[in-house]
């Protein structure tokens, strides 16, 4: 297939979020790095296991390298599948809000943050324009890397999910406007599926 073509299609994803992580009770976790058990990891690499072998996909998992998410992609590795991590694959960075309790951050840069939903950057973090822009840089997510109509297949984490999200709801796909507060949503629930239709991101230029 051309490169052409490839910029008219759409890659298939499929998306759960990652278990429960130990530790993270009223904290900002972004990229904080916490496990998760080992019995919950266990349990979502058995659905996405038997999905796959329902729909017949191909054994192939992303995730990020944070332990949330890799931890699951680790034990299908196990089983034979392979496990591509990838660091753009991680969680909304909250710079120095990271692994903070939110009661410990004063509400002004919450409330500032919220004014500015989509470009607001914390010291050191990223906005969720710059979230985006990440995840377009995805090998999985490359028109060129699109050989078969076959599902991505990830264990991600919650601002990841949602973003996907947003961007396959919006006419204009990967360059729509980004939301705001209003618009964002809830996180899905842990070890909860999503599935989203994104058109394929064409390659950037160096």
């Amino acid at each position: 297939m051309s490169l052409h073509a490839h910029l008219h299609v759409h890659v298939h994803v499929r998306l759960w979020r990652h278990p429960k992580p130990t530790g993270h009770e009223g904290r900002c976790m972004g990229q904080t790095d916490l496990p998760v058990d080992r019995r919950r990891a266990k349990r979502l690499a058995h659905r996405i296991r038997a999905q796959a072998r329902r729909h017949g996909w191909p054994r192939v998992i992303h995730t990020s390298p944070l332990q949330r998410c890799a931890a699951v992609g680790r034990i299908l590795r196990g089983w034979g599948w392979r496990h591509h991590t990838h660091p753009a694959w991680a969680e909304l960075h909250f710079g120095d809000w990271d692994g903070r309790a939110w009661a410990d951050i004063p509400v002004d840069q919450v409330d500032a943050w919220v004014a500015d939903f989509s470009g607001h950057r914390r010291p050191g973090g990223e906005s969720l324009i710059d979230l985006v822009q990440r995840l377009r840089t995805l090998p999985a997510l490359q028109a060129p890397a699109l050989a078969s109509a076959d599902p991505v297949l990830v264990v991600a984490h919650a601002g990841v999910m949602q973003a996907l999200h947003w961007c396959a709801t919006q006419p204009t796909g990967w360059a729509g406007a980004c939301p705001d507060a209003r618009q964002w949503g809830r996180a899905p629930a842990y070890m909860a599926p999503l599935a989203v239709q994104l058109p394929a991101a064409a390659p950037r230029s160096p």
